[in-house]
Formats: C-alpha cells, sequence, structure tokens
C-alpha cells in the first residue's frame, strides 16, 4: 500500500478535530481590486463574504430547491406564466431568505439584569488576573440594561440568592476542608493522579463514618439507653453471658476475646427484644431486631450508591480527556494556572504540578507510539512471555490459596490443643496460633505483589495498562485469599443444633457471629500494624540509607518508588474488610474511619519521605475511575457473603438480635405477616409478572429515550465543532482581507506622494 492510500484512510474519532483545528488555518481566498471597492463604498458588504455566511446562505438555497421541487411536482397542471410567476417568486423568496439568513440575530445583544449578573458570575471563572476581573466587572456594569418585572424578576431573585447561598456555603467548607494544605504540597511534588488516591482515602474517610453514624444512631445507641439483663437461668442467652472471662486484658483488647467479647464491639451482646417506652403518656416501642438489619441493608446501598455516583462522574472526565490531546496541551498551559496563588513556594509547587501532568500525557503519546513500531516477531515473542506470564500468576495464586487454607486449618487445631492443655501452655502462645492466618494473609499480602511487580515488567505494558493488569492480579490475590479464609470460617461455624434442648453443638462456638467478627477484628488490626511497621520501621531505614551512601548496591535497596496500584489495594482490601464485618461487629465502622485517618499521613509520609516520584505518571479522571472500578469489585464480594449469612446460615442460639430464628431473613418475613393487608397486596403484586412486565417495558422506553438523546447530544457536539471550524475561516478570511487592504492602502498612499512628488518636480520646473 502506498503513502497516498495511507494518508486516505479514516482517520480516528479522537484525531479528526485536530486535523481540522491545524487545516483550516492555512486556508487562503481570492481577492479583487473590485471587491475593495465595493467595501469602501459599502463595509457591510464584508459580513456577507464570510465563509459561515455564504454556508449559511448555500444551505438556505438547497433547502428551498428542495422545498420548491416537490411544489412543482403537485402543481405540474400550471401554465406557463404561472410556472414563469412562481420561478420569479422563488427566486425573490431565495434571495430574502439568504439575505434573512445574513442578518445578525439582534435578540443576542439584548442585555436584562439577569443576563448581566450570569456574565458577572463566569468572570469569577475565567483564568485571567484580578485587575483585568474587576474591569470586565465595571465594564458590564456600566453598560444599560434591562430590568426584569412581576414573576421573572421573582424566580430571577430566588435564583440570585439560592446560587450565593451555595457559594458562600462552598466557601466555608473550603476553610474548614480536610487535609487542603497537605493535598496540594502532594499534588505539587507528584502530581494529580497520585492526589488523587488521597482523595480516594478521605472520600472512604467520609463513607465509614457515614455508616457509622447510621449504625450509632439506631443499633449502638438504643442498645444503651435501653440496656436489658437477661431474667432466665437455664436459657442459652445466660449460659452464653455468664461465661468466665479471666484473661489478660491486653490480649483482650488485641484478639477482641474475653471482656471485648461482652461489649457493643461485636454482634453477640443485642438484644432479640423490642423495647418500650412512654413519651408524654403514650406507649412507643423500638424493635431493635428490624433496625439492625434495617441499617445493614441501608448503608451496603448507600456504599452501592456512593461508588456509583463517583465511578459516573469519573466516567464523565475520561470522556473529555478522550477527545483528543490538541486541547489538552493548551488547556494545561494557558488555562491550567490558578490566579489566587499569592506566595512562591504554593507557585513552584503548582509548576510542579503543571510538570508532571504534561510529562505524563507525553509518556502516554511514546508508548503508544513504540507499540505501532513493534515488528511481527516482536509480536509473537511477547505473546509467548505473556502467557508463560500469565501462567506463572494462576499457580501463585492458588499456591497462596493453599496455603492459606492450610495455616488456618493448623492454626484453628493448635488453639484447640492450646485450650485443653491451659495448665501448660503460655498465653503468648495462644495469641500467636489466634493470629497466625491473619499474619499469614498480611504476609502474602505483602511479598506476592513484589513477584507481580516483576513479572508485569516482563510483558512490556504501557503505563496503564500496567496499573490495570497490576490491580486485576492482586485483587485477585486479596479476595481469593479472603474467600478461602470465609469457607474455613464457614466450616467450622455451619452446624445445626443437635437437639432442641442444646444450645449449641459440641464442635461449635457458643456465639459464632462473634467468632467471626473476632476474625475480621483481628485482620484490620494485623493488616493496620503491618502498613505502620513497613512505613516507619522498614522503608523509612531505606530511604535514609539510599540518600546518604554513595554505593550503587545501597541505592538499590534504599531506593523506592510511590507504587500506586499496591497502595490503591491497601485501603480498597481494609474498606472490603470493613464491609464483610460490620454485620458481625457494629463498631468496625468507627475503627475503619479511624484507620482511614491515620492511614492518610501514613502513606502522606511514605509518599514525600520514603519515596522518590515516580516514574509512571497517572492521570487524575483515570486514577478515580480505576479507584471505583475496583472498590466496585470488592463490594460485590463483600456483599455475597453477608446476604448468604443473613438469608441461609442458622443463627446462634445464646446471642445476637435473631436468635432462636431458623434464618435472620425470616425476621423480615415474620414482620411482614403482621403488616397491613394493603401493604401486603402492594408487595404482592410488585413480585408478580404483572408489575414487571410494564416495568421492563417502561425501564426500556426510558433507556431508549436516553439513547436518543445521547445521539442528539454527540450530533450537536460535531455541528458545534464545525461551527468552530466556521469561525476560524471567518477569522482567517478577515485576516486576509484585512491584510491585503493595508498593502492596498500603503500602495495609493505610495502612488499619491509619487503623484505628488511629480507635480511638485513640474511646478518647480515650470517656474524656472
Amino acid at each position: 500500500m502506498s503513502g497516498g492510500d495511507r494518508s486516505k484512510k479514516k482517520t480516528p474519532r479522537t484525531q479528526g478535530w485536530e486535523e481540522a483545528g491545524a487545516e483550516f488555518y492555512q486556508e487562503s481566498y481570492p481577492s479583487t481590486d473590485t471587491d475593495f471597492d465595493v467595501l469602501q463604498r459599502d463595509p457591510r458588504h464584508l459580513t456577507t463574504l464570510l465563509p459561515s455566511k455564504q454556508n449559511r446562505a448555500v444551505a438556505a438555497t438547497i433547502k428551498r430547491i428542495r422545498g420548491d421541487t416537490k411544489t412543482f411536482g403537485r402543481h405540474t397542471h400550471t401554465t406557463l406564466r404561472s410556472r414563469r410567476g412562481s420561478t420569479t417568486n422563488r427566486r425573490a423568496s431565495t434571495t430574502a431568505d439568504i439575505q434573512v439568513s445574513m442578518l445578525p440575530d439582534l435578540s443576542e445583544n439584548l442585555s436584562n439584569e439577569q443576563r448581566t449578573w450570569e456574565e458577572i458570575m463566569q468572570i469569577k471563572a475565567l483564568p485571567i488576573s484580578m485587575a483585568q476581573k474587576k474591569e470586565m466587572k465595571a465594564k458590564l456594569q456600566s453598560e444599560p440594561n434591562l430590568r426584569l418585572q412581576g414573576f421573572e424578576q421573582l424566580k430571577w431573585k430566588r435564583r440570585k440568592m439560592w446560587k450565593k447561598f451555595r457559594i458562600s456555603i462552598k466557601e466555608s467548607y473550603s476553610k474548614l476542608e480536610l487535609w487542603k494544605g497537605d493535598l496540594k504540597k502532594i499534588e505539587g511534588n507528584c502530581g494529580t493522579g497520585v492526589v488523587a488516591y488521597f482523595l480516594f482515602i478521605k472520600w472512604l474517610l467520609f463513607l465509614n463514618f457515614s455508616i457509622f453514624s447510621l449504625v450509632f444512631l439506631f443499633v449502638i445507641l438504643p442498645s444503651i439507653i435501653f440496656k436489658n439483663v437477661e431474667q432466665c437461668d437455664d436459657c442459652c442467652s445466660s449460659v452464653y453471658f455468664n461465661q468466665t472471662t479471666d484473661s489478660n486484658i491486653v490480649l483482650d483488647l488485641v484478639q477482641g476475646t474475653g471482656r471485648m467479647e461482652r461489649t457493643i464491639l461485636f454482634y453477640g451482646v443485642y438484644s432479640n427484644e423490642t423495647f418500650s417506652y412512654k413519651v408524654n403518656g403514650a406507649t412507643l416501642y423500638y424493635d431493635l431486631p428490624l433496625a439492625y438489619i434495617s441499617v445493614t441493608v441501608i448503608y451496603f446501598l448507600l456504599s452501592l450508591f456512593a461508588i456509583v455516583k463517583s465511578a459516573a462522574k469519573g466516567f464523565k472526565e475520561r470522556l473529555v480527556e478522550g477527545e483528543g490531546q490538541f486541547y489538552q496541551y493548551c488547556n494545561l498551559i494557558f488555562g491550567g494556572w490558578d490566579f489566587c496563588i499569592q506566595n512562591e513556594k504554593t507557585a513552584n509547587m503548582k509548576h510542579n504540578a503543571i510538570f508532571h501532568e504534561i510529562k505524563g500525557f507525553l509518556e502516554v503519546e511514546r508508548r503508544e507510539e513504540e507499540r505501532q513500531n513493534r515488528t511481527q516477531q516482536e509480536r509473537t515473542k511477547l505473546f509467548v512471555v505473556r502467557l508463560l506470564v500469565n501462567v506463572i500468576v494462576i499457580v501463585v495464586l492458588a499456591a497462596s490459596a493453599a496455603a492459606i487454607y492450610f495455616v488456618f486449618d493448623y492454626s484453628t487445631k493448635q488453639v484447640a490443643n492450646t485450650l485443653k492443655d491451659a495448665l501448660f501452655s503460655s498465653s503468648f502462645e495462644m495469641l500467636f496460633y489466634e493470629f497466625l492466618p491473619s499474619l499469614s494473609i498480611v504476609f502474602l499480602n505483602v511479598i506476592v505483589p513484589f513477584v507481580f511487580a516483576f513479572l508485569v515488567n516482563l510483558e512490556k505494558y504501557s503505563p496503564l495498562n500496567v496499573i490495570r493488569i497490576t490491580l486485576v492480579r492482586t485483587v485477585f490475590l486479596r479476595l481469593s485469599s479472603l474467600c478461602v479464609l470465609y469457607a474455613s470460617l464457614y466450616i467450622k461455624v455451619a452446624c445445626d443444633v443437635e437437639n432442641i434442648n442444646s444450645c449449641v453443638s459440641a464442635d461449635c462456638a457458643t456465639c459464632w457471629e462473634s467468632f467471626v467478627g473476632q476474625q475480621i477484628y483481628k485482620l484490620v488490626l494485623t493488616d493496620f500494624a503491618t502498613h505502620a511497621i513497613l512505613t516507619f520501621l522498614v522503608n523509612f531505614p531505606r530511604a535514609l540509607i539510599a540518600r546518604n551512601c554513595t554505593n550503587k548496591a545501597a541505592k538499590f535497596l534504599g531506593s523506592q518508588d510511590f507504587e500506586l496500584p499496591k497502595h490503591v489495594l491497601d485501603v480498597i482490601y481494609s474498606q472490603t474488610l470493613c464491609w464483610l464485618g460490620c454485620f458481625y461487629s457494629p463498631l468496625l465502622p468507627a475503627i475503619a474511619t479511624l484507620v482511614c485517618f491515620l492511614m492518610f499521613y501514613i502513606k502522606k509520609f511514605a509518599c514525600l519521605i520514603n519515596s522518590t516520584p515516580s516514574v509512571t505518571i497517572y492521570r487524575a479522571s483515570r486514577s478515580n475511575s480505576m479507584f471505583m472500578i475496583v472498590l466496585l469489585i470488592s463490594y460485590i464480594f463483600a456483599v455475597l457473603p453477608i446476604a448468604y449469612g443473613i438469608g441461609e446460615l442458622l443463627p446462634s442460639e445464646s446471642c445476637g438480635p435473631f436468635r432462636a430464628l431458623p434464618t435472620v431473613w425470616s425476621y423480615i418475613v415474620n414482620i411482614f405477616g403482621t403488616s397491613p393487608m394493603w401493604l401486603q397486596s402492594i408487595l404482592f403484586f410488585v413480585s408478580t409478572a404483572g408489575f414487571a412486565v410494564p416495568a421492563f417495558v417502561v425501564l426500556t422506553l426510558l433507556v431508549y429515550y436516553y439513547w436518543a438523546v445521547n445521539s442528539a447530544n454527540r450530533h450537536m457536539v460535531t455541528v458545534l465543532k464545525n461551527q468552530l471550524v466556521l469561525e476560524g475561516h471567518d477569522k482567517q478570511f478577515l485576516l486576509d482581507r484585512l491584510s491585503m487592504f493595508i498593502k492596498q492602502q500603503q500602495e495609493s498612499q505610495k502612488r499619491l506622494r509619487h503623484a505628488e512628488m511629480m507635480k511638485d518636480g513640474e511646478r518647480i520646473v515650470s517656474s524656472n
């Protein structure tokens, strides 16, 4: 295929706009002296020569001709004279349409106080100096404008007051914003992609705080206020609550056993009663089991809504970013500066942030060019290497899952033997075996990602694909380890009662829900402690060695990059543990909120002190959407075992708000059975095909409607881009005419001066 044929290929969607934007400035337009003579007599004639006006005139003419052709077909019986008259009228109408299409829209020039105020608000967002903003504002306020009357003025004033209120709230929030200075410092040193990670930690902190607020207000606080004492002496609950707890308080705090197990931290202490209280003589009831399950459903739905909303926002940013690279550089260079910066330190940080953004764009382009220049032999070799690497990754994941299963089984047996031989075993040995599954999971989560990072370098992916593949593999590692842990816990806790008079079977825990909560609680503490120890006691000395030693081996061992995928998985793993354990440990969201708060400073220390800026540049919009996709996968993984436990597993007989029930969900079924008949009828109708089929049809129509709106918006974007191209043609046309007009004026002035000189010469000769 020749080079000319290649040039005729259809260009990608993201490149056509840049090519159009570069080409229309290269066109030239013919001009004659006759045009300048006409312009001198009537300067308004210049507007009729603009390309955009001519384009609209041609379009109007074609449209009119098509309409007239249809009219001519319907009136074939008319006479020649009428046809001539019709032709004359059509020409006159076409001329009138052309003139109307070329007339300016005078309504655009009309201004009122509402439009003036909106323009003043838009001036605030312009990337210009404050002096220019004040000048533009004064100019707008000095111009005469129309005042609104009646209801229009009332609506405008209400909208104006609401917008001012929102602006004041945003300004107040920005002054109280958490970690504002730290985020600016991180952005200046590492770029917007890394600061998006710290914003993600901040987002998770507020999410966990919202979950904790719901649990505290509707579950924990009522349990504290209406705390009751078990009355029966021979029921299963008394067996559980009267167990002796002679143990070390420090070990209880770390393991969640002993005295800690009887606190509001775990599921077992919450009552299964409906509390009653009187307000102004009226008796009111508070159903704690119903509140417990309702709050669980609400905060999972709240988490899903927050994730989807943030992911949609990141998807919109990626769509805008994917329109092409032409205007990204322009926006970054000409519109990326913050004119509110006043000190030199902040200005240097902003310079570094813009530098890292440009560096990221250039790195992506370099990798793409390298990928396109590969030969067939290099592609085949790369395919074989990637296949082998994926096989090794699968083997590593399987080996990790098997190791966790055998470690959990071994530690469970050792804990049982230690309890039997309590006289000959120490508490620290017991502590070691209790934490052995958590330590093994954390150890694999620390070591295996280094293996994945080494393997992914052999596959020669682009920076974005490196992040995605590393994230997927590490997600599979962490989620598979939790899957194995959950399966092992299920084997231990899924046991039925032996008979109706026994509380538990011989091999089951007295309160298996609290036991599961203890395992998740220990995992959270172990994971957080591991991050703190690695950051301050391992990586910080390595960073000091790399800075102060000139030896190459020391620099190699001490140098550290801030690998964003690894740190993202750290916080997502902690959030997954929070979702997994919040049903069995209601105070776990509060612990997760504290962990997120401390994790911000730990990761900040790792980013600014321990690590050097990463060679891979991360962009903010793609990083944020990537975080949310991985978090959504972890959310689905966390919801499934919780839903299975609520719907299928037998609750403990001795503890919790759902004791003596076949399943947790059966309580909702019982509540539904006591509800009014009209509510039951509505819910039964919702579950029938008579509701499902129309709902499906309506949803299908809504999807089609939004698809049509989206298509129309895409078409409008194309039209606006073409309009911008025509505006560029107009500018180039006016510049060409202006330059030629100036040249003509200069030539005419030269001719006049030459003629005056000739007259002066003739006058001098004649006088002599």
